[in-house]
């Protein structure tokens, strides 16, 4: 665990003087499957039930004042984060191009060795391959159609292990940050500034939590979904970047260290603590409604706020065999799934226990795993949050939520900042009992 004492985040970039030219954008980018299907008959089971708890200020529906956040106390940067975070950008692709200074080079690996050629000249064989940043930004890809739309601030380093390579883009974490929030909640417009901000200092928050995590692979956080979102300056807006700038160096701490920031996009109205994943409980990742003063969703602008899935029952076997080694199943001999059926749940009312009888015998499914019964074509179900049954046609899924439900929700924030809720507001009811300093140099 890092102290929440050592960190900064260096305020380095300017913005453009016109920021409210931004277009809205209406969802969080998102599986190609974002359209709910329509109901289908009804089928013998229970729905899910919500809490009818509001945690919203006893006020009109639209008249939630923003109050503004309090103080937040500024330190000194220590020097053991006083430094680039490491991001691996790319991790065992077999090429690279880049266009630096002019020049094209191409980049692969063999035996563990780097083979760099420029332009015409004859490749050299190098152990690792480092440059600076050439310009606004730097173009890097692992194929020729996107290298001239990639846009990455900051240095890069090249490492290669067997016939695979690596891109570390070693960049200042402000950044960094730029090219985070808007692909991890969207670009949205100035309404909805604070949302931007609150997924500003989230993410922040996780990069920092995970400085020196990943030593092995010769880096601090991966680039996609094992950790955040991060594509570089292509998609960053002038209002993006000004939620980076304005919110500089602010982290959320729990007890004197950062806190281990997780966010997802839509919680359906209640959040998960981290027994979803067997994992002791932390006081600031509860289960709690996210409900307006209405009783509904603050997350319901999501297409996810419900879906629903068909399986027939040969595909269901198919796909439970196939899925196996993911769901940790103890049969995989099976023939016919025979019955489906919900042990326990936690205390949202997403599944805890899922056991599967086969007519080879008997399985059982924990936590957020179960997501990964029904993986199709490389995608899983969008929540742990459903209900399952069975008709004459095969089995029947209804369910509320895209993601694991832990911290913050992307959706709900989106609808509370358009509601006039600050970032503090917004933080502070997802992550309860953190503290928001700031850390400067």
């Amino acid at each position: 665990m890092i102290s929440s004492t050592a960190l900064c985040a260096a305020d380095d970039f300017e913005l453009p003087d016109e920021i409210e030219s931004v277009q809205p954008v209406d969802t969080i980018p998102s599986s190609s499957s974002a359209q709910t299907e329509e109901p289908a008959a009804p089928v013998n089971f229970a729905p899910i039930e919500a809490s009818s708890v509001s945690d919203a200020p006893s006020t009109r529906q639209g008249s939630i004042q923003a109050a503004r956040p309090a103080e937040i106390v500024a330190k000194k940067i220590p020097s053991a984060l006083n430094r680039p975070v490491r991001v691996g950008v790319y991790t065992d692709v077999k090429e690279l191009f880049v266009k630096l200074d002019g020049n094209e080079i191409h980049i692969s690996a063999s035996a563990s060795k780097l083979k760099v050629s420029k332009g015409k000249d004859k490749p050299k064989t190098e152990s690792s391959y480092q440059f600076k940043q050439s310009g606004r930004c730097t173009n890097i890809a692992p194929d020729k159609k996107t290298l001239n739309t990639s846009c990455f601030p900051g240095d890069f380093k090249i490492l290669a292990k067997g016939n695979v390579l690596t891109a570390i883009n070693i960049v200042p974490v402000e950044q960094y940050l730029r090219g985070v929030i808007p692909y991890e909640i969207g670009k949205l417009d100035s309404s909805r500034f604070s949302a931007l901000e609150a997924q500003a200092i989230a993410a922040r928050t996780y990069a920092y939590k995970h400085f020196g995590s990943r030593e092995s692979v010769g880096f601090d956080i991966y680039a996609d979904t094992k950790d955040q979102v991060y594509k570089g300056l292509h998609s960053a807006t002038p209002l993006t970047d000004k939620a980076v700038k304005e919110t500089a160096g602010i982290v959320m701490t729990y007890g004197g260290e950062f806190i281990i920031a997780y966010y997802h996009s839509t919680c359906g109205g209640e959040t998960e603590t981290l027994a979803t994943w067997g994992r002791d409980d932390l006081p600031y990742l509860q289960s709690k409604p996210d409900l307006r003063p209405d009783g509904t969703p603050w997350c319901n602008e999501s297409s996810y706020t419900n879906w629903e899935r068909k399986f027939s029952d040969k595909e269901t076997a198919s796909l439970f065999k196939q899925n196996a080694k993911e769901t940790k199943a103890s049969i995989t001999n099976f023939n016919e799934v025979q019955s489906i059926s919900i042990l326990d749940t936690l205390k949202s009312g997403r599944i805890l226990t899922l056991e599967v009888t086969t007519d080879k015998g008997t399985y059982q499914v924990v936590g957020d795993k179960v997501r990964w019964l029904f993986k199709k074509n490389g995608s899983i179900l969008p929540s742990s949050f459903f209900r399952i049954g069975h008709d004459e046609g095969g089995w029947i899924i209804r369910g509320k939520g895209f993601g694991h439900g832990v911290g913050l929700c992307q959706m709900g924030v989106r609808a509370r900042a358009a509601a006039g809720q600050n970032f503090a507001e917004i933080l502070t009811h997802y992550y309860p009992g953190i503290t928001l300093e700031r850390f400067e140099k």
